[in-house]
């Protein structure tokens, strides 16, 4: 395949801001008196935030007003944003930068396509900004996953027509948002849960431009 830009998933792909999440989930669950698990956790995965909210209130049986929701949702992200803007260059993910420094050399575009309202500050911290050509996240969108929405955009910012674009994703969600979109999906995790990704790999540490071209 004629590769021209490669659309990367944030979290799970290039950082695991996952623990963050838990953690702040965790404390606003606990406030509530709402018993939250790591297991529990795994169904907020790629979901938006208000959604997200809605979940953990289903576990604890617990019924808020709207105006309350909102509330919540601002109180999680505040102990979440103020996380992660004490996260280092150190918590990239194994063999993320060095793939996107690969990428780059040769000539081939770099977008991230990113649920995540947050995208810029953790690829700021991270020291990874200058290595996408364009950043779109939860402040473009108005779509979630599995709407294609995110990588279409990407694609339009790097300008370069879908069909020549890969996606890197760790979520079903994504998967099939980058295959709605005409683009073929690189899956990171399982290769059971993404069956529908054109490879599976278990991180960014595992690919190369060889496997970038056959995908």
């Amino acid at each position: 395949m004629d590769v021209k830009a490669c659309i990367f998933d944030l979290d799970g792909v290039i950082v695991d801001t996952a623990v963050y999440h838990f953690k702040s989930w965790k404390r606003l669950a606990d406030e509530l008196g709402i018993n939250f698990t790591l297991h529990d956790n795994e169904r907020l995965k790629g979901v938006s935030r208000v959604r997200s909210l809605e979940i953990v209130l289903e576990i604890g049986n617990v019924t808020k007003t709207e105006a309350e929701k909102q509330e919540l949702a601002s109180r999680k992200n505040e102990w979440y944003t103020e996380m992660i803007s004490k996260m280092k260059p150190d918590e990239v993910l194994p063999g993320a930068k060095e793939f996107l420094q690969l990428v780059k050399n040769a000539g081939i575009k770099t977008a991230l396509g990113s649920a995540s309202k947050n995208a810029g500050i953790i690829l700021d911290k991270t020291g990874l900004t200058p290595f996408f050509d364009a950043v779109i996240d939860g402040n473009h969108v108005s779509k979630a996953k599995p709407d294609p929405e995110v990588f279409l955009k990407g694609a339009e910012a790097v300008q370069v027509d879908p069909k020549f674009c890969v996606v890197f994703e760790d979520a079903i969600a994504g998967v099939e948002a980058a295959l709605a979109g005409g683009m073929k999906v690189v899956g990171i995790g399982s290769p059971e849960i993404l069956s529908k990704a054109n490879l599976v790999i278990p991180g960014l540490s595992e690919m190369d431009l060889e496997k970038l071209k056959a995908v």
